[in-house]
């Protein structure tokens, strides 16, 4: 078994595109909306525990944003495939190895400096993806891209500002920063890893380069940040065979939580 065929295995529940197009774009579409939905879910776990009050309602503002893109693009992914389900049939009624996020998501909502280092990766390497896909060929996702990416800035400046603000503290908030940056450095890389169908996304002119193209991009700006602030910079990304599949039991436990509601009523909506 190839390392890509669970995540082509994934693709085949939801398309039988006869070119390699659709499914793609299936692809690409589901593994956007679930990075989206898992850390806006995550994240909107710190509403009412924030560190100050500001936060309670600046991190739940974020996660209630990344929670629409999550739906806006399920939906986009539903049309796409057209096979009767629907966006919240797409983000719920999957079990947890169904998922693909990066694994840069499995990893727990930890502590407050966990929780920056995992969305100052995070929202970095997903500005660099929007970023090649501004003007993709596919108009809906081009239009969308478009929306996020308004939205997504002022994202940017808000964990920008935590990373600088934790890693000039010094003592206890600069060693606990570190310490999350140790253990998802290896992982961080996994938003922009390979899909399956990324050479149909580059001859349909879907995505403007490979992904190893936007991750060099990516990985420049962040070592440039960590530099500036005496950051250690981002080791290579360990088993990127399985960025999207093999979840953690942290990201079992969430699933459980985000299905709850789901399996009980299942006439349920957002």
């Amino acid at each position: 078994m190839t390392e890509s065929e669970p995540v082509e295995r994934i693709a085949m529940d939801f398309t039988d595109a006869g070119d390699g197009r659709e499914r793609a774009i299936a692809l690409l579409l589901l593994s956007m909306a679930d990075d989206e939905f898992v850390i806006g879910f995550s994240d909107s776990e710190w509403t009412g525990i924030g560190p100050i009050l500001e936060e309670d309602v600046a991190i739940s503002s974020l996660a209630q944003d990344e929670l629409g893109h999550a739906q806006a693009l399920y939906r986009l992914f539903a049309e796409v495939v057209a096979d009767g389900r629907d966006a919240d049939a797409v983000a719920y009624d999957r079990p947890a190895e169904g998922y693909l996020h990066a694994r840069l998501l499995d990893h727990g909502r930890g502590d407050w400096a966990a929780t920056i280092a995992r969305r100052y990766l995070y929202e970095t390497a997903d500005a660099a993806r929007l970023a090649a896909l501004a003007e993709t060929s596919f108009e809906p996702l081009r239009d969308l891209v478009a929306k996020i990416r308004r939205e997504e800035r002022y994202h940017l400046m808000h964990v920008e500002a935590w990373l600088d603000r934790l890693a000039e503290a010094g003592g206890e908030p600069r060693r606990r920063l570190m310490v999350a940056l140790e253990a998802m450095g290896p992982d961080a890389g996994t938003v922009l890893a390979l899909l399956p169908g990324e050479p149909a996304l580059l001859r349909h002119g879907i995505l403007a380069e490979p992904f190893a193209a936007v991750e060099s991009t990516w990985r420049a700006r962040v070592d440039g940040t960590f530099g500036r602030l005496g950051l250690a910079a981002l080791p290579a990304t360990r088993d990127p065979g399985t960025a999207r599949t093999r979840h953690s039991h942290a990201f079992r436990a969430l699933h459980h939580e985000f299905t709850m509601v789901r399996g009980s009523e299942a006439a349920a909506t957002w």
